[in-house]
């Protein structure tokens, strides 16, 4: 029984029981609403939400728990070869069991030959070439029992997940049906129920905010315990050594550091200076007609991909300074060796950050009452001047507030700099030469082949929580800045 199905069937259910509940506590009261305790909406909501948040709770369970439990029957089957991980095995036993799903849905296969089908693995693979499906190994005899028993579950499970999900729903449909009558208080349930969901939302984003920051310091503390602590933060090399490559690691937190706050700083200097003019033009000197074009057109900059914006430095902006600052370039100077550097991953991140800074600017300088502005023209004062003097000042702590904002999102950007600065960690001067940061670190030693227990890879949760220490105090610094010097106007 399909997901999709199970949905739709409940909501049906849910929208049937709105309709009959509001018919029967208006029956109940012989047509008259006025007895009624709630108004003919709650009654009809109570039934709606005492088939939904059931039926609903156990599905999204029962979608967690059932592929965990088929896993690990499953992979008790699997007789896996050395160096094979469990999860590429298991990958392999669901794209087999997949394909001779799609082999029975197109009518190559029936279900009795796809559950007693020998394992010749010619036969198998033909099968699933025909359909399309690619493997990364063999179909040994394991991988098509276990696919077998893989479909087994999950088509049972699928049929019990059915089943049991349309009896809570059906149980509820009845149950909320034969406690209406005219003295039922249904918006007091009403109301209580939607506070428990409230409720239930803001505890998932604050236990998973929990989570994430628990499984950082855990992993963190078991790096700390297999790195020497004195070297990470205080070390000037990183030079991670994985398995097979010999000899021993230097993970130097110093170079990583430095290249994440030396590009921000090229960003912020790009950013700040036009997003905030931008701000101030389009809230004091645009016209209503040129400010409704041209805030949408620049806050377009705010959705385009990240990815995006590290090609653009890729193919667009390193080969220019490459072309203005390298050997032979347009100011006769060799400054510049390759495209992929810290001004270019700069002056894109700068360029990404603009309507941030603008948007956040302009609503600010907006907020600042009218009156001021009036009365500082009242005292004789220019329209510049009435901005430097009166504006300026007053929006001040917010403008502050916004350009921390801003430079917290330079400092987590990933793809910008991998694509536009390189990979290389150093601690240099020139804005010319390549560098990465502490987001390029944390993917690049997550990805591979390496060890999960190893210093090498456990290193990324170090490099996870010290960028998150950092740019909580940036945010924190932010607001108080903000709490701290904001104006309160009647």
């Amino acid at each position: 029984m399909s997901l999709i199905f199970i949905v739709s069937i409940v909501i049906a259910l849910a929208a049937i029981g709105y309709v009959l509940g509001v018919r029967r506590a208006v029956s109940s009261a012989d047509g008259d609403q006025r007895i009624l305790h709630s108004l003919k909406g709650y009654y009809g909501q109570n039934v709606a939400l005492t088939v939904l948040v059931p039926s609903m709770l156990v599905l999204a369970i029962w979608a967690i728990a059932q592929p965990l439990l088929i896993d690990q029957s499953v992979s008790g089957l699997l007789d896996l070869e050395e160096g094979r991980a469990q999860s590429l095995a298991m990958a392999d036993v669901r794209r087999v069991a997949e394909g001779l799903d799609t082999a029975i849905a197109q009518g190559a296969l029936t279900a009795d030959a796809a559950a007693n089908m020998d394992a010749d693995t010619t036969d198998v693979r033909d099968l699933l070439g025909d359909i399309g499906v690619a493997i990364g190994s063999d179909v040994t005899a394991e991988t098509l029992n276990a696919a077998q028993r893989y479909r087994g579950l999950s088509n049972t499970g699928s049929w019990a997940r059915g089943f049991v999900v349309l009896a809570i729903a059906l149980a509820g449909f009845a149950f909320a049906l034969s406690r209406i009558t005219k003295d039922f208080r249904a918006r007091n349930i009403v109301e209580r129920g939607v506070l428990v969901l409230l409720i239930a939302a803001a505890s998932v984003a604050v236990l998973t905010t929990i989570g994430i920051v628990l499984s950082l310091i855990f992993n963190t503390i078991n790096f700390l315990q297999a790195y020497p602590a004195a070297d990470f933060f205080f070390g000037t090399r990183w030079e991670p050594s994985f398995s097979g490559r010999g000899g021993s690691s230097e993970l130097g937190f110093l170079p990583l550091i430095w290249g994440t706050m030396f590009i921000s700083v090229i960003s912020l200097i790009v950013a700040v200076p036009l997003g905030l003019f931008s701000a101030i033009y389009l809230s004091e000197y645009a016209s209503p007609r040129v400010r409704s074009i041209a805030k949408p057109m620049l806050e377009i900059l705010a959705g385009i991909p990240t990815i995006v914006y590290g090609l653009f430095a890729l193919l667009t902006v390193g080969p220019l300074l490459v072309s203005a600052f390298g050997q032979g370039g347009f100011f006769g100077v060799d400054w510049m060796s390759g495209g992929t550097a810290a001004m270019t991953a700069g002056l894109v991140m700068g360029i990404m950050l603009i309507p941030f800074v603008s948007s956040l600017s302009d609503d600010i300088i907006n907020a600042v009452p009218q009156a001021m502005r009036d009365g500082s023209y009242g005292l004789g004062a220019t329209q510049s001047e009435t901005i430097r003097q009166v504006i300026m000042p007053a929006a001040l702590p917010g403008i502050v507030g916004a350009i921390l904002l801003a430079a917290s999102r330079a400092i987590g950007e990933t793809m910008i700099v991998v694509l536009g600065a390189g990979a290389a960690a150093s601690l240099s001067l020139s804005p010319f030469e390549a560098m990465t940061t502490v987001t390029a670190k944390i993917v690049s030693q997550l990805t591979g082949d390496g060890e999960f227990n190893s210093p090498e890879t456990m290193v990324a949760f170090a490099l996870g929580m010290t960028l998150f220490v950092i740019t909580l105090c940036l945010n924190v610094f932010a607001l108080y800045i903000v709490r701290k010097y904001r104006e309160q106007y009647d």
